[in-house]
């Protein structure tokens, strides 16, 4: 156990006790050493113990300073977080990902570790081939890398050969300007191209967005590639061509693919040349409203929507529902009769609902009707926890233009 104890005010145990694992800053009074109660400040990244304002014990976690969420809570029992701590939840993350079967012959791009979903707050690990990609998004996660690198190579064994370490980008600035992102573990060369459901893709965690690829839309990809054949398509914000490479194998005869970033367009062309296919395809260097206002989208069969988060914060979550409507009026205003939208939010501010409703609005202003074919989410190795909605952050919806 932590020798440091916080003590939450009076009724803001309730959160704790229905396994939340957030505390916010404001609920909390004060912090003690076990050791001689004498009342202390916690330092960045420190492993604290919280307890209710009547000496009720609560659960164990992160402490982080200048953050809303001051502490993120890894446990909710007695227990020390020590190396057998770290190997228990990492071989439970691997055990559940080869239960749901997501590690096949054809697939070799997973997410190992969501967060909250696997009771690792503040922890990504993606997997590509034989690589891990680890991303820290508390000062905690960062301090426990060599536990969690030990506990990778104890779950996976020889299935893991390099762990890659990218966590400059998601750590407090101010911290994050003495880190490094690097390599902890490389007894071979990276695995660079990897699989998904039997398409390859180039994977650039060194210098690409996340860790190096979108894996959360992994089970969307293989929907559209079901409404693919013959068609023309459209694939806005397509960052690496995830959606474009899965239309233009599932038989498209024409895909289009848009983004800003010149270098995205590269990574998109390199996945498009490693899935040789009679599909015709074009890249547009582009930005997604620019493109849509000035071409006849009434030629595309199929158009994907799948925007960066417009809102990461509940405070800009108006201008983000705009955005999204704005989006999705423009594009609907163009398509045609019988056509197919794919369009999605990743924004953890905007919950399903006002999603919903959102496109309903955009829908009513493009004078179109719609048919509401799927109602998405993100894959099984992305679990939600039950006790914290908040993980549950992608949202879609395919709809059917009348």
């Amino acid at each position: 156990m932590s020798d440091l104890k916080t003590i939450l005010s009076s009724g803001k145990e309730a959160s704790p006790q229905r396994f939340h694992p957030w505390i916010f800053s404001g609920a909390i009074t004060k912090t003690r050493r076990h050791s001689d109660n004498k009342e202390v400040e916690p330092e960045d990244g420190d492993v604290v113990t919280v307890y209710s304002n009547k000496d009720e014990y609560l659960g164990t976690g992160h402490y982080q300073n200048n953050s809303s969420i001051a502490i993120r809570i890894i446990t909710f029992e007695e227990e020390k977080i020590d190396q057998n701590f770290w190997n228990k939840r990492i071989q439970n993350a691997y055990d559940y990902r080869k239960l749901i079967n997501v590690i096949t012959p054809e697939t070799n791009i997973y997410r190992l570790v969501h967060a909250e979903g696997d009771r690792l707050p503040g922890l990504i690990i993606d997997v590509y081939g034989n690589t891990a990609v680890i991303q820290a998004h508390s000062i905690g996660m960062y301090l426990a890398l060599e536990n969690i690198k030990v506990a990778l190579k104890n779950a996976m064994g020889d299935a893991l050969q390099v762990i890659f370490h990218k966590s400059k980008e998601t750590l407090p600035k101010d911290y994050a300007q003495k880190v490094e992102n690097g390599y902890l573990l490389k007894e071979a060369e990276p695995t660079k191209t990897a699989l998904e459901y039997g398409n390859s893709f180039n994977i650039s965690w060194e210098d690409g967005q996340k860790t190096g690829f979108f894996v959360d839309q992994r089970e969307n990809r293989n929907l559209l590639a079901k409404y693919s054949k013959g068609k023309n398509v459209l694939n806005t914000f397509c960052y690496s061509g995830g959606f474009s490479v899965y239309a233009l194998k599932a038989g498209a005869n024409l895909v289009h693919s848009v983004d800003s970033s010149a270098k995205a367009m590269d990574l998109v062309n390199t996945n498009v040349a490693l899935n040789p296919c009679e599909g015709k395809h074009e890249s547009f260097t582009a930005d997604t409203f620019d493109f849509l206002e000035k071409n006849d989208c009434s030629i595309y069969d199929v158009v994907i929507l799948d925007p960066p988060a417009f809102a990461k914060h509940h405070n800009v979550k108006h201008n983000a529902v705009q955005g999204y409507k704005r989006l999705n009026m423009t594009t609907l205003k163009q398509m045609k009769s019988g056509s197919i939208l794919f369009t999605f939010s990743c924004s953890q501010a905007i919950d399903m609902p006002l999603f919903y409703g959102t496109i309903l609005s955009a829908a009513i202003l493009a004078g179109k009707k719609v048919r509401v074919m799927h109602q998405l989410s993100q894959p099984a190795d992305h679990p939600i926890n039950l006790f914290h909605q908040e993980s549950s952050y992608l949202k879609g919806l395919v709809l059917e233009v009348e």
